[in-house]
């Protein structure tokens, strides 16, 4: 599956080149924004509730006429709220995150956009209460999987003046297990504003 999203990505920015304009614009910024993430949980768990979280970084834009590609770089507060029989669970992950995004403008700045996701685990924290004891711990080493894949798609609004405004949802493509329990993926929705600072070109 990560290979064939890479082929396709890859054959779809090579068309977008092949029909670039002569002068491309380029643009580097800044970017930050609301976080609505829960896990996809196999087998075991109920109530399986969003965690609100944020992320920001830094993007690059090479847009050739109608088409863009953006590659961006970063931090993202991700996991979920679940329970267990009466058990429940509060995870806390934090994410280095690298999509690539082609992106389509159909007017006035208006976009959509869709591309793949490549995660690396900084840190991860669980809290949970059992038998009406609560405690937290990290357990990073507890977890078979320190990555993650995911394909992000969604809509923007490029603003004449710098601003960006962009809403997308990223859906989990790796299955990693905590603790040998059941299979979790990531979802995340977000939202995000940000601003190109520096811009070159037609």
């Amino acid at each position: 599956m990560k290979k064939t999203v890479f082929l396709v990505c890859l054959v779809a920015a090579f068309g977008c080149a092949q029909n670039a304009d002569a002068q491309a614009q380029f643009a580097l910024g800044i970017k930050g924004g609301l976080n609505i993430a829960k896990f996809d949980i196999s087998q075991g768990a109920s109530n399986i509730d969003n965690r609100t979280g944020y992320h920001g970084g830094a993007f690059a834009l090479f847009k050739f006429a109608k088409f863009g590609i953006q590659p961006e770089i970063l931090f993202s507060k991700q996991g979920s709220d679940y329970k267990v029989n009466t058990d429940s669970y509060e995870a806390n992950f934090d994410y280095i995150n690298i999509p690539v995004l082609l992106k389509l403008y159909l007017v006035a700045g208006l976009n959509i956009q869709a591309g793949p996701q490549f995660g690396f685990l900084t840190t991860s924290e669980l809290k949970q209460t059992i038998s009406g004891i609560t405690t937290t711990q990290d357990v990073k080493d507890q977890l078979d999987k320190k990555s993650d894949t995911s394909i992000a798609v969604g809509a923007g609004w490029d603003l004449p003046f710098g601003l960006t405004l962009d809403a997308r949802y990223n859906f989990g493509l790796s299955d990693f297990k905590l603790n040998n329990g059941p299979d979790l993926k990531n979802k995340v929705l977000q939202v995000s504003v940000g601003y190109k600072f520096i811009k070159a070109g037609k």
